[in-house]
């Protein structure tokens, strides 16, 4: 087969702008290099697509609408397209250059990610998958390849789009096969439909049990065996997940429908991560400046242009490697900061690519020891027959009588349909102990079983403890509390709360619980209690005076309105004695229940009588009525004589206020 060397094209600007400076990593469907924008003068990463996809109709129509839709992606997590094209080599992106590395290359230095850490990580990455989903755009190929850092540490999801349309391409669709990185493709790959956003929220939460355990979890001995597998299997968090556990199976149910979405996933990983302490800077494997590759494409196996369908690499147990094989031979992925194929080959020197025809040497120079032992082996039986007759007839007879061993199944997590269904397989016999309360099993699940581990002869029997599901607790009583700490003894016992529409209440102060529902009882941690909390008195508006002002029909409104009245008098002359003048607060104005409103009533005109000062000087005269609250308009006649009589005369009835003229002699 013919190879290819990511070497030649450096140097080769495509599209006119992008040349290429250095390469990164050689993928079984794209090489990687750094690349320098001669238009903008910034360094950017180039993955240049095989040349055989170039000829594919199909393939391009696809690779160009969904870079479109990649492009108009904006979200801090999600790696920038910049650009795409197509060039004599072949079709390329061209994307923001990070050189913090991947997820992939943590891993295989041997580092792990503590739950803080992928509870972060994992956090922004669900963010980017909700944003993109509501976009309409579906990754469909999520794994710790695809997803890089910065120096800084901040996760960015690399490839949208691809994997779509390279589906597309005839080349990279043989008949029966699964687009996608197998080792964390969702159950529904299996069925060969268009899979929809919950694809991407299962393969990350397989990507986080990976990253803080070590292992990809429900990993079967062959691809399609490992999809058989998830599809009627949730998954079971490792125990390294801590915290994690539950937001990991919720992300894991193998059917979609039960999977929740990537914004509810990412919610769940900011809530675990809320109650974590502040994680450790991620161990980082950089890019490095000094590495260059000089060899070829290895895998003598792989069609030039096809994309690995499952990876099978060290990190599982689909095609596990042979001991001392080289990383070359694992197809362990590059450290390529734009994202690859989880079969990318690393970029290093000549010694770590050997060709084709190394690889048959290797195998042969490893066939020779296992044959050698082998006739070893054969040798030793040989002479068991001959010198240990004995021994073997026994064998041989206690075999025959003996029933046969296997390992102990494991059937914590199962239902008990299901436990049954795994030992009958083995001709065992299930017994179930006893029930107990579990947070961590839903109700009929296995918790634990004895024995647990080891070897079991058929016809023996495998004792389990089946899960009652979380222990119900007493729902506190609330009524009273203030909604802070109703809220911590709801939560002090497991209970969630959901605050219902407020009510006023005559009784209760605001802010305090007027009621809950249910207010006694059990239920089950997690489960609600709706409380209602009082918004105090209620508040209403102050009664207009309407057409009828009299004091009787404006006091009544008032009432009605639940507010209390205070009357005062004045006197008017514009408004009839007995009629409401003005209110206090006025007409309209927002006041408590209960609250006081003044309510002035009309007196009618304030009239007094002319007094009698016949015979008083002036200065008496004028005294006399300012007492009474007139006033003199004058004097006729001699001032300093006695005042004879008054006009009006003495005894009329006048408007207070008025004045008098004083007629002296």
């Amino acid at each position: 087969m013919a190879t290819l060397r990511i070497d030649e094209l450096v140097g080769r600007v495509l599209g006119d702008r992008y040349r290429l400076t250095r390469p990164l990593g050689v993928g079984a469907s794209a090489n990687v290099y750094v690349g320098e924008d001669t238009k903008l003068r910034r360094r950017v990463a180039v993955k240049l697509l095989h040349p055989a996809l170039a000829g594919e109709t199909a393939f391009l129509r696809r690779f160009e609408a969904e870079a479109r839709n990649v492009a108009r992606l904006r979200h801090p997590n999600i790696l920038r397209l910049y650009d795409s094209g197509r060039d004599e080599a072949g079709p390329y992106l061209v994307m923001e250059l990070l050189e913090g590395g991947s997820l992939r290359s943590i891993l295989d230095q041997g580092s792990l990610l503590s739950p803080g850490q992928a509870a972060a990580v994992g956090a922004d990455t669900a963010k980017a998958l909700a944003y993109a989903h509501r976009q309409g755009v579906v990754h469909r190929d999520i794994k710790p390849a695809n997803l890089i850092f910065d120096d800084e540490g901040r996760v960015y999801i690399a490839d949208f789009g691809l994997a779509r349309a390279l589906a597309e391409a005839a080349l990279t669709e043989p008949t029966g096969a699964v687009v996608g990185t197998g080792r964390y493709a969702a159950p529904e790959t299996l069925g060969g439909g268009p899979l929809d956003a919950k694809a991407d929220v299962y393969s990350l939460a397989l990507v986080l049990a990976e990253a803080v355990s070590g292992a990809v979890p429900l990993v079967a001995d062959t691809p399609l065996g490992t999809l058989a597998l998830r599809a009627g299997r949730d998954l079971q968090a490792p125990e390294s997940a801590g915290p994690l556990s539950s937001a990991l199976e919720s992300a894991g149910r193998c059917q979609p429908a039960e999977r929740i979405a990537a914004a509810e996933f990412a919610e769940a990983l900011d809530d675990v991560g809320s109650t974590l302490p502040r994680p450790a800077p991620l161990a980082l494997r950089p890019l490095g400046d000094s590495e260059a590759l000089a060899g070829e494409l290895v895998d003598p196996t792989e069609l030039p242009g096809r994309p690995v369908l499952f990876d099978m690499g060290q990190h599982g147990s689909v095609g596990a490697a042979p001991a001392g094989a080289s990383n070359t031979e694992l197809g362990a992925p590059s450290k390529v900061a734009v994202g690859s194929d989880d079969s990318s080959n690393p970029v290093g020197p000549v010694e770590a690519l050997g060709g084709a025809g190394d690889h048959s040497d290797r195998q042969d120079q490893e066939a020779k020891p296992r044959r050698r032992k082998w006739k070893l082996a054969v040798a030793v039986l040989v002479t068991l027959l001959l010198l240990g007759g004995g021994g073997l007839a026994w064998a041989e007879v206690t075999g025959k009588f003996l029933p046969a061993s296997h390992p102990v199944p494991g059937l914590v997590g199962d239902s008990r349909a299901q436990a049954l269904d795994a030992v009958s397989r083995l001709h065992l016999k299930l017994t179930v102990a006893s029930s107990a309360y579990n947070s961590k099993y839903p109700l009929g699940k296995v918790v634990s079983q004895t024995p647990a581990s080891g070897k079991i002869r058929e016809g023996q029997t495998v004792s389990v403890v089946l899960s009652l599901g979380p222990q119900p607790v007493k729902v506190p009583v609330v009524k009273g509390d203030t909604e802070q700490a109703a809220e911590q003894a709801l939560q002090a016992l497991g209970l969630a709360y959901t605050l219902a529409p407020g009510a006023t209440s005559m009784t209760v102060p605001a802010g305090e619980v007027i009621s809950a529902s249910p207010s006694s009882g059990t239920l089950l941690p997690g489960q609600s209690v709706a409380i209602v909390v009082s918004q105090g008195k209620p508040k209403v508006s102050v009664p207009s005076l309407g057409s009828n002002t009299s004091f009787a029909a404006v006091s009544a409104a008032v009432d009605a309105a639940g507010l209390s009245v205070s009357q005062i008098n004045d006197y008017s002359t514009t408004v009839p004695k007995g009629d409401v003048i003005s209110l206090n607060p006025s007409p309209g104005t927002t006041i408590t229940v209960g609250d006081k409103v003044t309510v002035d009533v009309s007196l009618g005109p304030h009239d007094v009588a002319v007094p009698q000062v016949a015979g008083d000087s002036v200065g008496a005269a004028v005294q006399a009525l300012s007492a009474v609250g007139l006033g003199v308009a004058g004097t006729n006649g001699n001032p300093i004589n006695s005042v004879t009589s008054t006009v009006p005369v003495a005894g009329s009835e006048v408007l207070y206020g008025s004045s008098v003229t004083l007629v002296t002699g």
